[in-house]
């Protein structure tokens, strides 16, 4: 497969069981060829999103001493300022830094131990400047969390597994909403070689749900025929990708895949674009027993979920 397939979930929320074990065997395609899908029929209204990039827009044009005392760093919660954060050292690629600068937000309530509560359940960070993005964030993450339930869901139905095969463990589940704000080359100046708006990576948890803009420099996506491939840009959809915990969970039945957001163009200096991507996880001291053949490929040795993903987050973590 050398393109993101396109895949309407309406008939998964609406349809009947024919037209349910269709999209189930087009996910689990798309997830093992190329692991990606690009959405429609989500049922989550655009109208949110919209008023989230606008007040979001309002927090990233404040002066940067004022945005100074909520600057944090990788999977704390607050400003990442420019320069914090580069993807590819992910991939053991010492790329400089990612050309964006991100507010981030997630799970907040704590479980009572003190080690995965200081790393996955830290309190969200409120910008008194505008106020109003703790009510959007707060509803937001809401919702995406109900329908990455059911794209987990969704997920064992493709793989004939019971249906909570995989939410059973996301009871207490850890998960980030970043929203990243990628400045145009006319502020910048040109990129760097080997510079992005995000480096080389694959994603780290189980699903990842993208909301993005559509631009010239934008997503793009490793197929093993053709290399270097355009995700498709849809209206009012959402893309979605499967992290390497879930590609671990599976066995790496689905494909955990290399994808990149292209540096501003200079066909487009002044093009700038905000994406809201939302990492869903599972309960971190959840014991991952990874899917044997024959529905797998590789039955991996169990990990904790904690671990796991740590590992991976302060591998691209600058400083």
């Amino acid at each position: 497969m050398d393109s993101v397939p396109i895949i309407d979930l309406g008939p998964w929320f609406e349809g009947g069981d024919g037209e349910r074990r269709e999209i189930a065997a087009r996910v689990d395609e798309a997830l093992s060829e190329i692991g990606f899908l690009v959405v429609t029929g989500h049922g989550v209204p655009a109208g949110i999103r919209s008023e989230i990039r606008a007040a979001a827009k309002r927090f990233f044009a404040l002066p940067e001493e004022v945005k100074r005392p909520y600057a944090v760093t990788v999977g704390e919660r607050g400003w990442l300022p420019p320069g914090v954060e580069a993807n590819g050292y992910a991939e053991g690629t010492e790329t400089p830094p990612d050309l964006k600068e991100t507010f981030a937000a997630g799970a907040d309530r704590p479980i009572g131990d003190p080690v995965l509560d200081a790393e996955w359940f830290l309190p969200n960070v409120w910008p008194g400047e505008v106020p109003e993005l703790e009510a959007l964030l707060t509803g937001y993450l809401d919702r995406m969390r109900t329908l990455s339930d059911e794209l987990l869901r969704l997920c064992a139905a493709a793989l004939g597994l019971a249906p909570d095969h995989f939410t059973s463990l996301t009871g207490h589940a850890s998960y980030t909403l970043n929203i990243n704000r990628y400045p145009p080359m006319s502020q910048l100046g040109a990129p760097e070689p080997g510079q992005f708006r995000i480096g080389p990576h694959t994603d780290f948890g189980t699903v990842t749900v993208l909301d993005r803009q559509d631009g010239v420099g934008g997503l793009q996506v490793y197929s093993d025929e053709s290399g270097w491939v355009n995700a498709p840009y849809v209206e009012d959809s959402f893309t979605i990708n499967t992290g390497d915990l879930l590609a671990r969970w599976t066995g790496d039945r689905w494909k955990s895949n290399r994808h990149r957001v292209l540096p501003p163009d200079p066909s487009a200096p002044d093009e700038e674009l905000v994406s809201l991507i939302y990492f869903y996880e599972c309960d971190p001291d959840a014991r991952i027993e990874s899917i044997g053949p024959p529905v797998g490929r590789v039955a991996h040795e169990p990990v904790r979920a904690h671990d796991f993903l740590l590992e991976r987050l302060d591998a691209i973590t600058i400083g």
